[in-house]
């Protein structure tokens, strides 16, 4: 029986735990067993003994459940379906509906010719033209963390964390960001370090609120250490796509400005956490006008909208970017920036599965030998950022995968500085159409890299401001 295999060492489980060795842990199950009992309740079926059956629970068959207390079980199963929250509304920043690409038009990296990819490279570099490869650098720091960055109880692996965390609280004091009376939102909040240090680096300020958004249950969060402040800091447990900010009550109660922030929001998650701030449009909108001319129409004709000066605004943006090969198009905030360039849902997705090379998949690239649809495109050498390489800092919030193509094996002939660079364009080129979205509505918007390569290779920060005169631009509810 499986429960009698050794574990490192360990020929028997724990006095009082289950007998059950869990295979994928090389452990025994360590969960308490009733009294006279080997097994627990999940590992039951095991003990031959046992005159009751168990089986897979109808609405998550990643558990059991005795079948004889089925009907029992369902009324209570944590699995359960639960009453959805009055800022639930399904795909709400999910963009507009699209004409879906074509399953012909959906070719993968490893299927395209050689031409094909010269083709798309050489459409790359016409996109970028005007666009500034470099970055703007702007590794700063704070004086909140610097104490704990000196604390030899935190490794590596944390000191990378609070480098990023320190950047990201210095930049958003030089953007002003940090002051009294507004309303932070941090996307994917995670365990809520980044909201953490923001409220300590605050100190004395005032009518400062957060809020955190988190679609996944979060172990070990640190909400708990901010309880005692005048600060309120509430948790929504929602996926963004479905997260309408105008019926948050706090937030409505409060009236303040809002902030949003991110640690490597991934992928898709950055633009749905920007139409989250900056648009309101129903689900299934066709999106033929742009949601400002929408808004500004139904005030005209309802009367009944609040006004403008009323709502919410947004007074400021402050994300860590990363995982641009999970972007989608339909959620992408940069479709009129792509369209402005000539290039399309079938562009997108290419540039998207090759902004992985930036970061990860360079194990099959040969040598540094000058690639033919490289060379073709003009794009070579010594134009690289950054250093190739597997990503030293692993996200603890989040899993930040490499993409899943490396590409087609007539590409193999392209050097790792090569391909990164042609990773790094794309990446260009989709953040640079966020920040047209974000400049469309009446904010200042750049990036910068805000840490080195060293400590994470996904080191842009998307920040955003008011334009001078403004005190914040309106949230479109």
């Amino acid at each position: 029986m499986e429960s009698a295999v050794v574990a490192d060492g360990v020929s028997a489980p724990l006095p009082g735990r289950c007998a059950y060795f869990v295979e994928k842990k090389k452990r025994y199950c360590k969960m308490v067993v009733g009294s006279g009992k080997a097994y627990c309740g999940e590992h039951a079926n095991v003990d031959q003994e046992s005159a009751r059956k168990r089986i897979p629970c109808p609405l998550d068959p990643k558990h059991t459940v005795y079948e004889d207390i089925l009907a029992k079980h369902l009324k209570k199963c944590n699995s359960k379906e639960k009453p959805k929250p009055v800022y639930y509304v399904k795909d709400i920043n999910a963009g507009p509906v699209t004409v879906p690409v074509p399953v012909s038009d959906e070719v993968s990296l490893a299927d395209r010719s050689q031409k094909e990819m010269e083709h798309l490279i050489q459409k790359l570099k016409n996109a970028v033209k005007g666009l500034s490869v470099k970055h703007k650098e702007s590794i700063l720091s704070h004086p909140v963390l610097k104490e704990p960055l000196n604390d030899p109880k935190n490794g590596d692996f944390a000191c990378k964390h609070l480098k990023q965390q320190a950047s990201i609280l210095g930049n958003m004091e030089a953007l002003s960001l940090l002051g009294s009376h507004r309303f932070v939102v941090e996307f994917g909040a995670g365990k809520g370090k980044l909201s953490h240090w923001i409220h300590t680096a605050l100190g004395t300020a005032e009518d400062v609120h957060f809020l955190l958004v988190e679609r996944s249950t979060t172990r070990f969060k640190v909400d708990g250490k901010n309880r005692s402040t005048e600060s309120t800091f509430e948790r929504l447990q929602v996926d963004i796509q479905h997260l309408d900010l105008s019926k948050v009550s706090l937030l409505q109660e409060k009236h303040l400005p809002v902030v949003g922030v991110g640690k490597h929001l991934c992928g898709a998650a950055t633009d749905l956490a920007l139409r989250c701030l900056l648009e309101r449009s129903e689900p299934g909108d066709d999106g033929d006008e742009p949601s400002s001319k929408r808004v500004r129409a139904d005030i005209a004709k309802e009367g009944s909208v609040a006004a403008p000066s009323r709502q919410p605004e947004v007074g400021g943006v402050a994300i860590a970017l990363c995982c641009h090969h999970r972007c989608d198009w339909q959620h992408y905030v940069g479709q009129e920036f792509f369209r402005q360039r000539g290039l399309a849902a079938a562009e997108f997705g290419a540039f998207q599965r090759m902004s992985s090379w930036a970061t990860c998949g360079m194990s099959r690239a040969g040598g540094h030998r000058e690639g033919t649809a490289v060379a073709s495109a003009g794009i070579t050498e010594g134009t690289t950022e950054g250093t190739a390489g597997p990503d030293t800092a692993e996200e603890e919030e989040e899993e930040h995968e490499g993409g899943e193509e490396t590409g087609p094996d007539h590409l193999d002939s392209l050097s790792v500085e090569e391909r990164e660079h042609i990773g790094r364009l794309c990446k260009l080129l989709i953040d640079q159409g966020r920040v047209h979205y974000l400049q469309q509505r009446g904010l200042e918007a750049g990036l910068r890299s805000y840490t080195t390569p060293d400590i994470s290779l996904e080191n842009v920060l998307l920040t955003a401001v008011p334009r001078p005169g403004h005190t914040g631009v309106p949230l479109l509810i």
